[in-house]
């Protein structure tokens, strides 16, 4: 599994990905939406919900591992063109 981290990591659009793969599936799935959130003890009580149902762990995880994937490649590794890159094209 050959994949470029180091443009990845350095993408703001790539962690917006990520941001949105672990928060969509826990809004979705306890029906809220951003709005609800009107303290931090809302925030980490619906964290604390997600992390103990292994449904919503596992909604993310297979969100975060979409993120990860290079769609015009076989497989999970980049493109060899991919891997050279020092910046994202």
């Amino acid at each position: 599994m050959d994949i470029n981290w180091q443009v990845r990591i350095n993408n703001p659009i790539w962690w917006a990905q990520v941001f949105l793969a672990i928060v969509s599936p826990i809004l979705a799935y306890y029906g809220m939406n951003f709005k609800d959130f009107t303290t931090w003890d809302s925030v980490f009580s619906l964290i604390g919900s997600a992390l103990k149902n292994p449904y919503v762990l596992g909604l993310i995880v297979v969100n975060v591992i979409n993120t990860i994937n290079d769609p015009t490649t076989k497989g999970v590794s980049d493109s060899k063109r991919a891997l050279e890159y020092v910046v994202p094209n």
